[in-house]
């Protein structure tokens, strides 16, 4: 028998309930049990022969399972809507594994999202020191102006801190329509971050989308289509959290 140990919140996170960081919520709550017994400390060692209760639901491990879709907009980024509007899950029911999405895109915000019942995987590609590249195609009201995209290239001030440094280009700007086309690549992921940083220098969005993932793209899906990441996308998209890209 295996008698490795690890980490408690590490053995939730793993078998695909939660993230990390919620699990740890979860235990200093009380709402974990290990072998019929509550545990609140976070440095609790678990074997893998040890029976663990989140909520009262006991954990099963699941093979672990990596989703890459193209999230169409007016679509919620969770697994359900208290108000009954469409959620991302809702295009996986067929698949009986309990699935959650990596971070988030908001409501009106289209284009590229994980989903994984790999809580690890989760926290590697959401936590603020892996900093993985995403780039966002953006519509916006207005003439973006030499200036302004030096500024989003250095970094701006917005009400939750210093953003870091972006990579800015230009594709198309129609002076009659008063429209500019932009691609942002950024490596944080703010509440609604690329939004607020146009609107900074005053420019609405009118359309934004999610076109890459780290080395990952949209290539040959549609909107409301999804497929399966293959092993070695994984093992790549890893290496780039964790040494950088």
């Amino acid at each position: 028998m295996n008698n490795e140990t690890e980490r408690l919140q590490k053995r939730i996170a793993n078998s695909g309930y939660t993230s990390r960081r919620k699990a740890e919520t979860l235990i200093t709550e009380g709402k974990v049990k290990v072998n019929g017994t509550v545990a609140t400390e976070l440095g609790t060692k678990v074997k893998s022969s040890d029976t663990i209760e989140v909520e009262g639901i006991k954990l099963e491990q699941e093979d672990k399972l990596y989703i890459l879709f193209y999230k169409p907009a007016q679509v919620i980024t969770s697994v359900s809507d208290d108000r009954g509007r469409k959620v991302v899950t809702d295009y996986f029911k067929q698949i009986k594994t309990r699935i959650y999405p990596v971070g988030r895109l908001d409501y009106d915000t289209s284009g590229l999202l994980l989903l994984t019942n790999d809580g690890e995987f989760t926290n590697l590609m959401t936590h603020p020191r892996y900093k993985i590249k995403k780039k966002y195609v953006v519509k916006l009201k207005g003439y973006l102006m030499r200036e302004e995209v030096k500024g989003l290239e250095h970094g701006i001030q917005l009400e939750d801190g210093m953003t870091q440094p972006a990579t800015v280009k230009v594709k198309n700007q129609d002076k009659d329509k008063n429209t500019t086309l932009v691609e942002i690549t950024i490596t944080e992921g703010r509440n609604r971050q690329v939004r607020r940083m146009f609107e900074h220098f005053g420019h609405q969005v009118t359309k934004l989308q999610r076109i890459e993932f780290g080395p990952l793209n949209l290539k040959g899906l549609n909107a409301g289509e999804g497929r399966v990441l293959t092993p070695h996308e994984v093992k790549v998209i890893r290496q780039l959290a964790e040494h950088g890209n």
